[in-house]
């Protein structure tokens, strides 16, 4: 049995998604196959969607423009992006939160998690699954063909140009499905081991967590790449810092949210290594402690500092609903509960030194960096780092608190190489007609780290512009 199509997407993610409802909007006939049985994977999970120059910003007199947001990108990452492609997505950002409105995906408001940075942030109500939900439903309504639980096994290239797919079917029966255009967005390779290993020089779930991330193991990219399309970014990572990861430790529960406060951190050595003021910059935080191969630092705090947090409320916002002030109210009794299961993630002693011992750490070394670090405190400035003097609290006990913090990475940020239309490219830089790339397959966004700090939301709203620019671009190349 063969099939006949006009588009084929790989991947029911949001950038997926995207293309598959534009396309279907232009006229085409289109069918989207998802590897896994449900829809949206890492995309169900985001929680807001980076635009400028938005109707919801411009209601709230926020004036960044889409010329400053270029600019800031590209200095951002030295210029090691394509800018044309930067350039692209700046430019349709706004309109994809006005047509995502169309299709009824809700926002709550255009803000910013983080200190001084632009207010970018359109914060989804019901986050990225609600996105999908949407997505998938209004695709459906225009007569998309979604088959979840159906792999695309290869890319049909003939002579200079794409031609379809080879699927394999939930019964194990290998069909041909003719194509004129194919959108690759499997979502990267987060789970690939040996191309983690190749690529980043990380050993995974060893030094390097991926969270949220389910059997990506770079499908697209490896069909695409067999076609001739050429490689970018395959180094880089969107990573971050958290607590002691799994079930027993909800990503948003207190445990998480104490780790992430900016009080002290030391390396597994027992020395401080940045000015935890970071902690509010996801990408800043990952990356400073990627530099750690053992794949873990430590945050420390003392019964001062955690009355603090209990009573006047958390600095660091740690996801849309614990903003700052919020209160850890279960913190004592989530850890209570980690101490009896006898955690290895957290640890509690009366003395540095005794903490020391529980972490592993030379106590002297421990000492003197407690010392040194409250030292700073009392005067008011930290002469090491230049730590603002509003996040400097001593450690004084009576109780010293330690917990484990992971390096992980919410996924691989490319793969294919792309231009500005999301056209895939070969090694001398032509286009391969009728390849389209998009989302955490595709290369060439982002230089060699997540722009979190000016561009929050950005992961997200790549996935989504890259899909729409991909399907209008497609509609185009199919005459529609």
């Amino acid at each position: 049995m063969n099939l006949e199509t006009d588009v084929v997407v790989i991947g029911a993610g949001a950038s997926g998604l995207a293309a598959a409802l534009t396309t279907a909007e232009g006229g085409a006939r289109v069918i989207v196959f998802e590897k896994q049985r449900s829809l949206g994977g890492s995309s169900n999970f985001f929680e807001g969607v980076f635009a400028v120059e938005s109707d919801m910003q411009r209601r709230n007199y926020i004036t960044y423009s889409r010329d400053q947001a270029f600019k800031n990108l590209m200095e951002y990452n030295h210029w090691r992006a394509n800018a044309r492609l930067v350039r692209a997505f700046v430019n349709e950002s706004a309109e994809t939160i006005t047509w995502l409105q169309r299709q009824g995906v809700e926002f709550i408001e255009a803000g910013i998690n983080m200190p001084d940075a632009p207010r970018t942030y359109h914060v989804v109500k019901g986050t990225g699954e609600a996105v999908v939900k949407t997505l998938a439903t209004r695709a459906k309504e225009k007569g998309v063909d979604i088959r979840p639980a159906t792999p695309v096994k290869k890319i049909l290239r003939e002579s200079d140009r794409i031609t379809g797919v080879v699927v394999e079917t939930e019964d194990g029966e290998e069909i041909q499905v003719a194509a004129k255009a194919v959108f690759v967005a499997s979502g990267g390779y987060a789970n690939n081991k040996e191309w983690i290993k190749k690529y980043t020089g990380y050993d995974l779930d060893v030094n390097l967590i991926p969270l949220g991330n389910v059997d990506k193991v770079g499908d697209g990219i490896r069909m695409a790449w067999e076609v001739g399309a050429a490689e970018e970014g395959t180094d880089v990572l969107e990573l971050f810092r958290v607590g002691p990861m799994g079930p027993e430790y909800p990503m948003k529960g207190p445990i998480q949210v104490v780790a992430a406060q900016p009080d002290l951190w030391v390396d597994s050595h027992g020395k401080r290594f940045c000015d935890e003021g970071i902690a509010f910059y996801d990408t800043s935080v990952g990356n400073v402690n990627a530099r750690y191969k053992e794949g873990y630092t430590f945050s420390m705090f003392d019964e001062s500092i955690k009355q603090h947090l209990m009573e006047k409320g958390i600095d660091r916002n740690f996801a849309w609903e614990n903003l700052p002030g919020t209160r850890p109210v279960d913190f004592d009794k989530e850890l209570n509960a980690a101490l009896e299961r006898g955690t290895t993630e957290i640890f509690v002693a009366d003395s540095v030194a005794e903490l020391a011992e529980k972490i592993g750490i030379d106590p002297a070394v421990l000492k003197a960096t407690v010392d040194e670090y409250n030292s700073f405190c009392e005067k008011g400035r930290d002469d090491l780092f230049a730590k603002d003097q509003k996040y400097l609290r001593p450690l004084k006990g009576p109780k010293y608190y330690a917990i484990r913090a992971r390096t992980i990475f919410l996924g691989t940020l490319g793969g294919i190489k792309i231009n500005h239309k999301t056209e895939v490219v070969d090694k001398k830089d032509r286009v391969i007609p009728g390849l389209y790339a998009g989302g955490y397959d595709a290369g060439g966004m982002w230089g060699d780290s997540y722009p979190i700090n000016i561009a929050s939301g950005a992961s997200s709203a790549f996935a989504l512009n890259s899909g729409r620019i991909a399907g209008k671009n497609i509609l185009n190349y199919i005459g529609k």
